[in-house]
């Protein structure tokens, strides 16, 4: 489920796809309630990508989200699952061939800018057999470089693969506003406080604290996209104040959460 909290969500069916009609191919969905897939792979590159709503790709090495300025790149044969806000506009794109498999290694999450944004809302109208050879061709191989040399940002909350860590990280994605310190975690996790600090950073790059931080921002896009109101979100992701909540977001996103939303067209 999404590292939110939220845990309603229905079943998405996978498409049955054996090969893809051309080596770069885009699906269209309107997903009106809060979906997700079973966890899978396949053979080929898939971009994920809203034009509404909020993504969420869970792998083994972490959680990746991607509001509509932002896509999540999964290479081929990386076992995830992808989960969808209600209300999203989803447009995936599959990418098969020499050049995407070798530019795209696990996950991370790219920043869609208006150039490439509108590339993907034009190949996405295509019929699927477009003409290789003509400018629907050239079209996707635009898009494709503009793809390929996205700027990556930092969007993502990797997991540790320490089990008592995890379960310490799947407990606060289930409940963020948890604010126990480390010290208080130790006592039930059976090891010093000094031994999980080292070893969450050592697993996932973050100290505890910089984790659960960006696990509350990750987590309060949704909700922020919905329009819920600023002050409920906070008090929601566990922060005691409205400005705390908006002067770390707007440190980790570069805008408050009022204008973050407002920069998509």
């Amino acid at each position: 489920m999404p590292a939110n909290g939220q845990s309603q969500w229905c079943e998405r069916q996978i498409p049955q796809l054996q090969q893809l009609p051309r080596p770069l191919f885009a699906r269209n969905e309107s997903l009106v309630s809060a979906v997700g897939t079973p966890r899978h792979t396949h053979s080929w590159v898939q971009l994920s990508y809203a034009i509404r709503g909020v993504l969420h790709v869970h792998t083994s090495e972490g959680n990746f989200v991607a509001p509509p300025q932002r896509a999540i790149w999964i290479s081929a044969g990386t076992e995830h699952e992808v989960f969808s806000s209600p209300h999203t506009e989803m447009r995936s794109l599959y990418l098969n061939g020499p050049s995407s498999s070798c530019e795209v290694i696990g996950c991370r999450v790219i920043e869609i800018d208006i150039l490439t944004r509108e590339l993907i809302r034009r190949f996405c109208e295509l019929p699927v057999e477009y003409d290789e050879k003509g400018p629907d061709g050239r079209l996707a191989q635009v898009l494709l470089d503009q793809l390929l040399v996205a700027r990556e940002v930092s969007l993502s909350l990797p997991l540790p693969s320490d089990p008592r860590l995890l379960r310490l990280c799947r407990f606060l994605q289930e409940n963020p506003d948890d604010s126990r310190t480390l010290l208080k975690w130790s006592q039930n996790l059976g090891a010093s406080e000094k031994t999980l600090r080292r070893l969450f950073l050592r697993e996932t790059g973050l100290t505890f604290r910089a984790w659960r931080q960006r696990l509350r921002l990750l987590g309060s896009l949704e909700a922020l996209e919905r329009g819920q109101r600023v002050t409920q979100v906070a008090l929601g992701c566990g922060y005691e104040s409205t400005s705390a909540f908006i002067a770390a977001f707007r440190l980790y996103f570069g805008a408050t959460p009022g204008n973050f939303f407002s920069e998509v067209a």
